[in-house]
């Protein structure tokens, strides 16, 4: 197969996870994607951890505030009923439990449910940011990530070796050749997305693939 990264798949799969009434936080990067594919009519509200609820789709260029970002300082929108507040109310949303989802960013996740995303050794980093409290503080944790990694070798392995993020808090793996679980003794396939296969899939994965009995094409 000829593989070609595509991150809009993963943002749309995403984005049809959610029901009314949830409330979720994006993470910086290609999660942040996933506000432009949530389906319309789906009542949900998006967070931004430094510091407002009512987070919209991606501007457009000639509309967008420079000073209205979200916590990676890109330019975003809001909708009506939106609220500002302060780091340590954004904060005690996160650490309370009051999110429904998070949507993650990954350098490496394994099939043990970590996650390492924010730190790679020899290199300057900005820091982990909000990611270790989301992790532990949300009531979902989707991971969100192209299959490869610049070297061609797959980011979802049986045992993390960069620095954790977070411990067994992993709930859920997209990437853009299908929806995972953690399950006992592998990644459990759910969903594949064509032109992948599920042995494909297994065969180009570093870890165990368990593929479920109702694995089935996902369809866009």
């Amino acid at each position: 197969m000829n593989y070609v990264p595509d991150k809009t798949k993963i943002a749309k799969r995403i984005g049809r996870m959610f029901a009314d009434g949830d409330l979720i936080n994006l993470g910086i990067g290609l999660p942040t994607l996933v506000g432009n594919y949530i389906p319309k009519g789906v009542d949900v509200t998006l967070q931004s951890e430094n510091g407002f609820t009512g987070l919209g789709a991606e501007p457009d260029p000639e509309n967008l505030n420079p000073n209205l970002v979200n916590a990676g300082g890109v330019p975003v929108s809001i909708v009506p009923g939106a609220a500002f507040f302060d780091s340590s109310t954004s904060f005690g949303i996160i650490r309370g439990g009051h999110l429904d989802y998070t949507v993650l960013g990954v350098l490496e996740a394994d099939q043990q449910g970590n996650l390492a995303n924010y730190m790679i050794p020899g290199k300057m980093v900005p820091g982990m940011g909000g990611a270790m409290d989301l992790l532990t503080g949300a009531k979902t944790v989707i991971a969100a990530t192209v299959h490869f990694d610049k070297h061609g070798l797959s980011k979802m392995v049986k045992e993390c070796t960069l620095p954790l993020t977070a411990a067994g808090e992993v709930d859920i793996i997209v990437t853009d050749l299908g929806l995972f679980e953690i399950g006992a003794g592998g990644f459990l396939l759910k969903e594949y997305f064509a032109p992948a296969t599920p042995e494909w899939i297994s065969e180009k994965t570093r870890a165990d693939i368990i593929i479920s009995d109702e694995c089935a094409e996902y369809r866009f």
